[in-house]
């Protein structure tokens, strides 16, 4: 298994467990990620939700070779694993937290603009290389980054696409807290319990009003940058870029207008 699923105390803790390959996501961890928050919504029992990686690592984001081998092209996209994922952490209607300790790559950052309560340890660092890969951001982030930062810091982050600190998290608000990282997950999972604790029905609509308005406009641009993301994923600047990573050498993207 490398999506690990536990439920104690109202907390369902849902844990990336592929350390040997940094964490990266596959399409089956993909379908377990969305098959688990699909049943979470169904079950009286879970009440909040935990996504954690391990001390070294959050998630290195896909896994390009299994990406490439099933990459999510053509149909409708909720077909494809990533999207439910994408479509189920949305429309979460419990609370959701994160505890980030180590890299979050890609999808690893960009998912935790769908978290309630986003917790990281000193050592995190976060990066959004898609234009790195002649791909554009998906998960919404073309919209909920900006909204959330600012344009111009979102721009940073999104173009450029370098690493930057669990400090530099806290302070544009990605962050809710960082904490040494001996102490993070033990935090994390404090905090969902005390979620898990309170009135249900309360959470839930709490939640929904303050994500509410954002929900068509979420929908709508997940829409727009799948069908952006697809056909840029055939482009000759994505298999450059794609190329090059599997034989270790910077890419060349001066032949492309």
């Amino acid at each position: 298994m490398s999506i690990l699923t536990t439920i104690e105390r109202g907390v369902l803790a849902i844990e990336f467990d592929r350390i040997e390959k940094k964490n990266a996501i596959t399409a089956a961890m993909y379908q377990q990620l969305a098959d688990a928050f699909r049943d979470a919504a169904g079950n009286a029992d879970v009440r909040a939700i935990l996504i954690r990686g391990k001390a070294e690592i959050f998630t290195a984001g896909n896994d390009l070779e299994d990406f490439m081998q099933r990459p999510p092209t053509g149909g409708p996209q909720a077909a494809a694993p990533v999207f439910q994922f994408l479509e189920q952490i949305s429309h979460a209607a419990k609370p959701v937290v994160a505890a980030v300790s180590g890299a979050a790559v890609g999808i690893g950052t960009t998912m935790l603009l769908h978290c309630d309560l986003v917790y990281a340890s000193d050592s995190a660092k976060f990066s959004l290389p898609f234009v790195q890969l002649g791909l554009c951001p998906e998960a919404a982030s073309s919209l909920l980054l900006p909204r959330l930062v600012g344009y111009q810091r979102a721009a940073e982050k999104l173009l450029l696409g370098e690493a930057f600190s669990a400090a530099e998290a806290h302070q544009i608000g990605l962050v809710t807290r960082v904490l040494p990282a001996a102490e993070l997950h033990e935090f994390a999972l404090a905090q969902a319990l005390k979620l898990a604790a309170l009135p249900a029905s309360s959470l839930r609509e709490t939640k929904r009003l303050m994500k509410g308005g954002d929900t068509a406009a979420v929908e709508q641009r997940m829409e727009q940058e799948g069908e952006v993301f697809r056909r840029m994923l055939q482009a000759p600047e994505a298999k450059e870029a794609f190329s090059a990573f599997f034989e270790k050498r910077k890419p060349d993207f001066s032949r492309f207008g």
